[in-house]
């Protein structure tokens, strides 16, 4: 999926072995987006934990839809312009034969395709976060449903697909530090400047309810990233792959450790919420880079984004945005550090020849990042802001406020996350004991 892949013969044959692993690859990534649904659960407020969890798993049935209607197809089918792709054949992926191989590959087109719709499923689903406690349910499944089709398909195809302006630039993505992680933070981006912020933001106390639950989705997203990583190189044959597991292990305990080591320094303690965001924050910034640096290069790019990363997450509190669950100071942030280091840190001996300023590359390979980071940072800002904007003025995209405060989960859902009533021994079976009366009674005598 990156720059400079050396084509195989034409007469190539199907690799039972990767197909096998391409598709234990994109199961792994399917599971990022439940896992994300728990990462975000958890760090919401009770009242909102399965609207939370809902809008992650709605992307699942909304994406996977229109990916085989005709997502494929303008990603990865033949370019126009350098900017979208179509064929018809990819259309409902009807003309596809069943052992059809990948142009350059070894795995089957159908293989490929499934690959890249558990990216196109995560990626709007990262967007939520953002967003917590305040969007109507309709309005967010409408909003992916356009979002993907404006902005993810096009945008994968100028850095994945082939004739895509970015990717014959050589621009270097290797798993979706511009097309994914900058891509959604700059919507989250767009999407809260048009719907402004929480009731009570900077106000009131709107702590994690389950760090477990956070700790739990940040752990099966460290262990999908390895699928999300790994696999982009769409097989085994050379070791690149394995570099890039490798590569992602590193960065992300680095990140941890920096962001831990912050907190200490910064407002005294380690906290579980800490290691996962910083976790998170490494898997973000790995992803562009992984595949063209050495393992040190990844402590060094997964120590500076766990840094970074967390004096970014505060910087809501001082411009005045809500962003939620830091969509925007861990996914934004961490892809832009993650894609602009590919200038710094390339070897050149790994996934191309391309290499970054300290091993003798100069300025060329950064300016090409520089230009990638920023055109689907603004793209995506501005495309998605005014996605946001014709919702908000037609059918809404908030809640009312009396619904914000009382809890979204009833008001869009019916339903809580957390029954009680049925556990005994609680208040409710205390209030209903022999010795109540009689002291009601004793105080009312003595009144």
């Amino acid at each position: 999926m990156a720059p400079a892949i050396t084509t195989l013969a034409a007469d190539a044959q199907l690799s039972a072995a990767n197909t096998g692993f391409m598709l234990i690859c994109s199961a792994l990534v399917m599971l990022m987006t439940p896992a994300l649904a728990f990462f975000y659960g958890g760090m919401v407020r009770v009242k909102s934990t399965l609207n939370m969890l809902m809008m992650s798993f709605i992307s699942l049935g909304i994406v996977t839809i229109l990916w085989v209607l005709y997502g494929f197809s303008m990603a990865f089918g033949t370019d126009s312009g350098s900017l979208i792709g179509w064929s018809s054949e990819y259309v409902g992926l009807s003309g596809i034969g069943v052992t059809e191989l990948w142009d350059g590959y070894t795995i089957p087109v159908y293989v490929f395709a499934v690959f890249q719709l558990m990216f196109a499923i995560l990626t709007p689903a990262l967007i939520s976060g953002a967003l917590a406690d305040r969007v109507k349910f309709t309005a967010w499944a409408l909003f992916i449903a356009l979002w993907v089709t404006v902005v993810y398909f096009p945008v994968a195809h100028w850095v994945w697909g082939a004739g895509g302006w970015l990717f014959e630039m050589g621009v270097i993505d290797f798993a979706g530090g511009t097309a994914v992680h900058i891509n959604a933070g700059a919507a989250a981006l767009g999407v809260i400047l048009v719907i402004g912020k929480r009731v009570g933001f900077k106000k009131d106390p709107m702590r994690p309810h389950s760090l477990p639950l956070v700790m739990l989705g940040a752990g099966l997203l460290w262990f999908g990233w390895f699928g999300f990583n790994a696999g982009s190189w769409l097989g085994n044959d050379d070791g690149v792959g394995a570099v890039m597991f490798v590569n992602t292990q590193v960065a992300t305990a680095a990140a941890m450790l920096a962001w831990l080591l912050y907190e200490k320094i910064r407002h005294g303690s380690f906290t579980t919420l800490g290691a996962a965001s910083g976790a998170v924050a490494g898997l973000v910034a790995i992803t562009p880079s992984g595949g063209s640096c050495s393992p040190l290069g990844a402590i060094a790019i997964g120590a500076i984004a766990g840094l970074v990363c967390a004096m970014a997450v505060g910087l809501k509190y001082k411009f005045g945005y809500d962003d939620s669950l830091d969509v925007i100071g861990v996914h934004l942030v961490g892809g832009v550090i993650g894609s602009l280091l590919v200038g710094f840190f390339a070897t050149g001996g790994v996934q191309s020849d391309a290499k970054g300023l300290f091993y003798g590359g100069g300025l060329d390979q950064l300016g090409k990042q520089a230009v990638g980071v920023f055109a689907v940072l603004a793209y995506s800002l501005i495309a998605s802001a005014i996605l946001a904007l014709i919702i908000d003025k037609t059918m809404g995209m908030r809640v009312s406020e009396d619904d914000e405060v009382s809890g979204i989960d009833q008001v869009e859902h019916a339903e809580t996350a957390y029954d009680f009533s049925g556990a005994g021994g609680g208040a409710s079976s205390r209030s209903t004991a022999a010795p109540a009366p009689a002291v009601t009674e004793t105080k009312k005598v003595d009144a």
